[in-house]
């Protein structure tokens, strides 16, 4: 009798491929306590949903992935991460950015967002590139950055130091020293940033944060001080890296494995929304959402303790046989469901309309420069991160 499985999100098998062991959490330990970790993690599409909305069980103030769960909560509120807040301050402060990205907010961006992702393919070797490092890597926090008022010099800086704070060697938890002084770096700039707009500002979104004034819930009104500004400004600008380069990344790797979809693209660009939101199902760059659990639950007939930190795998769900027909299948033609990819509940992801808009971009520039091309599978590489899955390296070049 084989023994039961056993989830590690800081193993090779995690970084590389988990979706069969996806498929035998979901079957066999649907709710599953780590003895090595100290975390519980839930699998089923059904369990996770449910999760996400209950955020008065499972509290995002102890932070969100297992590194920032594993420390003390006063620390983590020195954070000043909006992700990192439970009702009612979450919804005063997400209220004060919120209209950056309405729909009226973000279609305006559009002319922005093709110029810049027009821009990085025409300096892309026409004989083959690598599509993330030449291409998805860069274009999304250009983008992010011009909106916050980062200049253009720095832009690119922001996304190595979120990639080296996101980085996990094998087994370990926390950040390597790499990435905890990429940690600090990114919140000195941001305070520098934010003191030369104080004297300087702009059209920009750091500029209009600074003017803003907040309900603190106490009838008192304040100003944003500027480690909150320096929080919302590092949360928006790693967000809006990562979740656009690992999307654009994973769908040229799937289109190359499936090529009758790719066609599919070709043959009707206006099927381009859904290939955005199967790709995001399939692999969703985001792999899980950390909560921390302050009184018992009960999911898949098993109850869930108070006082750990707790794990919602949407890797896992997207692929739940229990919801999804064929669900291993990429088909762009898929019917709408439930964007899980992107969050649900009241963390659900402030800026997936302005994400949606450049993975859709990108694919149509994509499309209408190399409607044929072949992926170098052998050359490319996953990234090892704590709680995002994506490429770090995707060769491409035109078929002989």
């Amino acid at each position: 009798m084989s023994s039961l499985p056993a989830f590690d999100p800081f193993s090779d098998e995690y970084f590389d491929d988990p979706y069969d062991l996806y498929r035998r959490m979901r079957d066999e330990v649907p709710v599953f306590f780590s003895e090595q970790y100290g975390f519980w993690a839930l699998f089923r599409y059904e369990d996770v949903c449910q999760a996400h909305k209950e955020w008065q069980t499972f509290s995002s103030s102890h932070g969100v992935d297992l590194s920032t769960l594993s420390k003390p909560p006063e620390l983590i509120r020195q954070l000043q991460s909006i992700i990192m807040l439970d009702p009612p301050e979450h919804d005063r402060l997400r209220a004060l950015v919120s209209r950056a990205f309405t729909p009226r907010a973000v279609s305006a961006l559009e002319p922005m967002i093709e110029q810049v992702i027009s821009g990085l393919l025409d300096q892309c070797d026409e004989g083959g590139f690598d599509a993330v490092a030449d291409f998805s890597g860069p274009f999304p926090v250009e983008i992010i950055s011009r909106m916050l008022g980062v200049p253009e010099p720095d832009r690119q800086r922001i996304r190595h130091w979120l990639d080296a704070m996101l980085h996990r060697e094998p087994g370990h938890m926390d950040p390597t020293p790499e990435g905890m002084g990429a940690a600090l770096e990114t919140v000195a700039y941001f305070l520098d940033l934010i003191a030369d707009k104080r004297k300087h500002p702009g059209d920009d979104m750091i500029s209009r944060l600074i003017e803003v004034e907040v309900d603190r819930g106490d009838g008192s009104t304040t100003r944003l001080d500027d480690d909150e500004i320096a929080g919302f400004a590092a949360l928006l600008g790693g967000a809006g890296a990562e979740t656009v380069t690992k999307l654009v990344g994973n769908a040229v790797v799937l289109f190359a494995r499936n090529p009758s979809e790719w066609q599919k693209v070709l043959n009707d660009p206006g099927k381009i929304p859904g290939a955005v939101e199967e790709t995001l199902r399939f692999w969703p760059p985001s792999q899980y959402q950390g909560r921390f659990s302050v009184r018992p639950s009960e999911y898949s007939g098993v109850v869930v303790p108070e006082g750990h930190p707790t794990i919602l795998v949407t890797g896992s769900a997207t692929r739940d046989e229990r919801f999804y027909e064929r669900p291993d299948s990429f088909d762009i033609d898929r019917p709408p469901s439930l964007a899980l990819g992107f969050g649900y509940g009241i963390h659900s992801c402030l800026g997936a309309a302005l994400a949606r808009m450049e993975s859709r971009i990108a694919i149509e520039q994509l499309a209408l420069r190399w409607p044929k091309y072949e992926v170098d599978e052998d050359g490319c590489r996953r990234v090892h991160m704590s709680n995002v899955a994506g490429y770090a390296r995707v060769p491409l070049r035109r078929p002989a």
